[in-house]
């Protein structure tokens, strides 16, 4: 068996031509699904970036292998203690170790375990490479180049998997200008309205619509990458946001079309297994995060999921509605591998009710965000309940609903007014947490411990320089509210 997958980073799944989007983003990731089967409600259990893959790599959730944040204590995965043996528990049940285990030869072209410090990603992987000198911020057909080559080498062999990290959606937004601008003329996304817009530009959080690309505007950054919008000021802001996300996934396809044609020029095509997804979405205006994966939502948690298996192909072109986590679909291919999932993994296979042409899922899903705030959420029926420990500085309410039929972009939180629904997400995340903490990491819940080593990695110590920048850009009331609300932040900063 050869499987090729592609990761794509950031890469929202309503931003694809095959889940609905208006936009031609995607020719050749359309092409592929049609061919393939398409998973409709797949979601990463633990985002953003190194949570991701770290769960991807053990099958396991954050609360279990340890990684939730990207600083601090838990910015790495549990490896051992007494009872670790000469080769741990994390390279005998890594994703890759049980692939080596069907036979084959497993590789990794990615900067993710640079980027991230992340270098226990490489458990099981037989080779590595990485675009010389880059941290993430590499384009597609530098990665192509790279891949393309490996298959020139290894492509006709039989029994190998190949893991290609393609970059381009991430921010900042970094396709060559030469590619041009092919969305110039293209209708932007109907739900973000100048009203909503204005109403963002006037409220506060790190990547919000007055300083989108971090905590402030970075003349500096739009030197080097003069897609990345800096402000959402107006309208033509909204669209330099969209056309910049958009034109990099437009970018991504373009080369995953050449991976697709250089395995049919190689005879290969037919006999090789393609998995296409993300390490988890994007908030694009949604929550006034614009451009940035900074929750626990249906936009930063959804992911797409294609999956063209050899010997399927009744299944070819059927889109399957069931609830996953990523970790079961990987839990799915060890398992048509013939190989055993490790009873460490929290992934569940779904093998069985696909053979079967059937789809069976779960009935809910637990996801998390430990970088930017600390968020827990459930997905169960059409509702997600986010519950939010550390709110990043975005003022948050510490408890959201939102109806996602209705409302897709998570506009209106009905927490208070449909309160059974309200009780129902809380009774399952609270059923969730006790079956998890029975042997969560170090003994203790990850994001209680993110919080009481002094927040998400990715705001902690910047309260007072946005407390500031807060005051001199008119919005002295959202600064006042932060100050009271994070009292014992600042308390603890001397201030």
């Amino acid at each position: 068996m050869r499987i090729l997958y592609i990761d794509i980073d950031t890469l929202r799944a309503d931003h694809l031509g095959c889940y609905g989007y208006h936009r031609n983003t995607s020719p050749n990731i359309d092409a592929l699904a049609a061919d393939a089967m398409l998973f409709s409600q797949v979601y990463a259990s633990d985002t953003p970036c190194l949570p991701s893959r770290s769960a991807l790599l053990t099958g396991q959730f954050g609360i279990h292998n340890g990684v939730v944040n990207h600083g601090g204590s838990d910015a790495d995965p549990v490896i051992g203690g007494p009872d670790r043996q000469f080769w741990s528990a994390l390279h005998l049940s890594s994703f890759p170790s049980r692939l080596k285990r069907a036979g084959l030869k497993t590789a990794s072209i990615s900067s993710f375990a640079q980027r991230h410090s992340a270098f226990h990603w490489y458990a099981g992987f037989d080779e590595a490479q990485r675009v010389p000198g880059s941290f993430g911020l590499e384009t597609a057909d530098q990665v192509h180049a790279l891949a393309a080559s490996w298959l020139d080498r290894n492509g006709e062999a039989d029994n190998w998997f190949l893991h290609v990290h393609l970059w381009d959606p991430h921010t900042p937004y970094r396709a060559p200008l030469g590619f041009g601008d092919p969305f110039a003329k293209d209708p932007l996304p109907a739900w973000l309205t100048e009203d909503i817009r204005a109403s963002h530009w006037a409220a506060c959080g790190p990547h919000s619509a007055q300083e989108c690309s971090g905590f402030a505007p970075n003349p500096e950054q739009l030197k080097i990458f003069p897609r990345q919008p800096q402000q959402i000021p107006d309208t033509a802001g909204v669209r330099k946001m969209f056309d910049g996300y958009d034109t990099g996934v437009r970018y991504a396809d373009e080369y995953v079309g050449r991976l697709l044609n250089q395995l049919a020029e190689l005879g290969i095509l037919d006999d090789t297994a393609v998995m296409l997804s993300s390490d988890h979405g994007e908030t694009l205006g949604e929550l006034n995060v614009y451009g940035d994966h900074q929750t626990a939502d249906e936009k930063t948690t959804h992911i797409p999921m294609i999956l063209k298996w050899p010997g399927c192909d009744g299944l070819a072109g059927r889109r399957f509605d069931a609830m996953h986590y990523q970790i079961d679909v990987s839990a799915t291919i060890l398992e048509l591998l013939g190989v055993r999932v490790p009873g460490s993994w929290d992934g569940v296979s779904f093998a069985e009710s696909l053979d079967g042409g059937h789809d069976r899922g779960r009935d809910h899903l637990v996801v998390s965000q430990g970088a930017w705030t600390c968020q827990r959420g459930v997905r169960f029926d059409n509702y997600l309940l986010m519950q939010t420990l550390h709110d990043g500085y975005h003022l948050f309410d510490d408890e959201m609903l939102f109806d996602l039929d209705a409302d897709p972009h998570e506009t209106t939180n009905l927490a208070l007014q449909r309160s059974e629904i309200t009780d129902k997400g809380r009774a399952i995340l609270g059923a969730w947490h006790a079956e998890m903490m029975i042997n969560a990491a170090r003994g203790r819940d990850p994001l209680q411990n993110v919080i009481s080593e002094g927040g998400p990695y990715h705001v902690r110590g910047r309260l007072v320089e946005y407390l500031a920048r807060l005051r001199d850009t008119g919005r002295g009331a959202h600064a006042e509210a932060l100050a009271a609300k994070f009292a014992q932040e600042l308390d603890a900063l001397g201030m």
